[in-house]
C-alpha cells in the first residue's frame, strides 16, 4: 500500500462529524445547513435537456481528449469572457476536458511532481484540501502561504524565500479564494507569472468561483487573462482551472476544462488517458450547453447576491463580516474560537457552519483560519435568511468580550 496515504488528514467535513458527535439539536426546527459549497439551485435547463438529447453516446467510449464541439464551446467562452481574440486560444492545442476541477487538480500534481528533486508545491492557506492530498501524495513537500486579514486574504510571494521558490514546482493559487472571495489582482498574477519564469515552476490556478460575483461589478480578473495581455501567448508554465459545478449549478456533472500551456497540456493528456477520466459524450452535450449559454449564469449572480443582501442585513451589525468580492460564502470572525462557535450553533440553533481552522493548517506560529467560520450561502433565500437570524440570536446570548 502506497505509505503516503498515513500522511493524509481528515477531510473538514469528517472532523464536522466528530464535533457534532453526541450532539442532538432540536427536532422543533429543520436543520439548514451552511457548512457544505454544494449550490443548490436548479441546474439549467438547457444543461439538463441536451444531457438527455445526447443519451445515445453511452454506446460509445469517449475520448479523452473530448469532442470537437465541446472543445469549441469551451475556447470561445474562454475568449468571450477574457476578451480574448478569436486567435488567443486554440481548441485543439489550449484546452482539454475534465472530470470537473477536482480530478484535475489532484491529477495535475501527479503529472508535474519530480520526486526525485525534494519537490515543494506551493498552496494558499487556507485552502482546497485536494491541494495538500494531491502534493502528499506526489511525493512532495507542502508549504502553505498564509492568507490573513493582513494580506487580504492573499498569499504573499514575499514571505517566500529563493531557495524555496528554486525548490517549487507546482504554485496552486486560487482566486475567487475559498473561503474569503478575495480576488488575486492583475499586479499580483503578473508577478506570479514572472516568479515561475524566474524559478521555472507551473502555476495552477483555479478559477471555478470566478463567474459569482455582484451583478453590474467588473468580473473577476483571470489568469488567462493576464498572461495574454502580458504576452504570453502560449501560457507557458500556467494552466487555468474551471468548472460548472459553481457557474452552472451542475455538481454532479462532473465536468470542467484545463486551460493554459499546450507543452503542458499534451503530457496531461497522455497522462488522462492512462487514468481513464473522459468525459461520457452524454456530459460533453450538456456541456456544451452550458458554456454557450450566459442566461443562467447571470440569473445564479442575482440570487446570491439576494442572498448577501439579506443575511449581510441581519447580521452586519452583530458580526464581523464583510461581503466578498466573489464566490458564495461569507468568512466572518467569530466571538468565541470557532469550533465552539460552530458547535454551540448547531447544538443550539441546528446551523450547521465549517470551522476556519478546518481549511487551513498552523505553520509560522498560527493558524490563519482559526477564529473565522465559513458560511456557504447555498440553501434558499429563505433558508439563508432563516439561519442568519438564529445565528443573531446565539451572539445575542454569548457573553461580552
Amino acid at each position: 500500500m502506497n505509505p503516503d496515504l498515513e500522511l493524509l488528514q481528515p477531510y473538514p467535513f469528517q472532523r464536522l462529524r466528530a464535533l457534532f458527535a453526541g450532539i442532538e439539536p432540536s427536532t422543533s426546527r429543520r436543520h439548514i445547513n451552511l457548512g457544505i459549497g454544494e449550490p443548490r439551485h436548479p441546474t439549467p435547463r438547457c444543461v439538463v435537456d441536451a444531457l438527455i438529447a445526447g443519451i445515445d453516446g453511452l454506446g460509445r467510449y469517449p475520448a479523452t481528449r473530448g469532442l470537437d464541439t465541446l472543445r469549441n464551446a469551451m475556447a470561445g467562452w474562454i475568449r468571450r469572457r477574457y476578451h480574448l481574440p478569436e486567435t488567443g486560444v486554440d481548441p485543439v492545442r489550449h484546452v482539454l476536458p475534465v472530470a470537473g476541477t477536482r480530478e484535475a487538480l489532484f491529477a495535475i500534481a501527479q503529472l508535474l511532481v519530480d520526486r526525485r528533486q525534494q519537490p515543494l508545491v506551493l498552496m494558499p492557506n487556507p485552502f482546497y484540501q485536494i491541494y495538500e492530498g494531491a502534493t502528499l501524495l506526489a511525493g512532495a513537500e507542502p508549504r502553505y502561504l498564509p492568507c490573513s486579514a493582513a494580506t487580504g486574504y492573499l498569499p504573499d510571494p514575499h514571505d517566500v524565500t529563493d531557495r524555496d521558490w528554486r525548490r517549487c514546482q507546482l504554485l496552486y493559487v486560487c482566486s475567487p479564494a475559498n473561503p474569503s472571495g478575495a480576488v488575486l489582482p492583475k499586479a499580483q498574477q503578473l508577478h506570479l507569472l514572472e516568479l515561475a519564469d524566474r524559478h521555472d515552476f507551473v502555476i495552477a490556478a483555479d478559477e471555478c468561483y470566478s463567474e459569482i460575483y455582484p451583478p453590474g461589478t467588473p468580473p473577476p480578473q483571470g489568469f488567462l487573462q493576464t498572461a495574454h495581455d502580458a504576452g504570453r501567448a502560449d501560457f507557458q508554465r500556467l494552466l487555468v482551472f474551471h468548472s460548472l459545478s459553481k457557474r452552472s449549478n451542475a455538481p454532479g456533472l462532473r465536468s470542467g476544462f484545463v486551460a493554459g500551456d499546450p507543452d503542458l497540456l499534451e503530457r496531461f493528456l497522455l497522462y488522462r488517458t492512462y487514468q481513464g477520466c473522459a468525459l461520457p459524450e452524454p456530459t460533453q452535450a450538456a456541456s456544451i450547453a452550458a458554456w454557450n449559454d450566459e442566461r443562467h449564469v447571470e440569473d445564479n449572480r442575482r440570487h446570491y447576491q439576494a442572498k448577501f443582501d439579506a443575511v449581510l442585513e441581519i447580521l452586519g451589525d452583530r458580526l464581523n463580516v464583510t461581503r466578498p468580492e466573489a464566490g458564495f460564502y461569507l468568512w466572518p470572525r467569530t466571538p468565541i474560537g470557532d469550533e465552539a462557535f460552530a458547535r454551540e450553533l448547531y447544538r443550539r440553533e441546528g446551523v450547521t457552519v465549517l470551522p476556519g481552522s478546518y481549511l487551513s493548517r498552523a505553520a509560522g506560529g498560527s493558524n490563519p483560519g482559526a477564529g473565522h467560520v465559513r458560511m456557504a450561502l447555498v440553501p434558499p433565500l429563505e433558508e439563508c435568511r432563516e439561519a442568519a437570524w438564529r445565528i443573531r440570536r446565539l451572539l445575542a446570548s454569548l457573553p461580552p468580550g
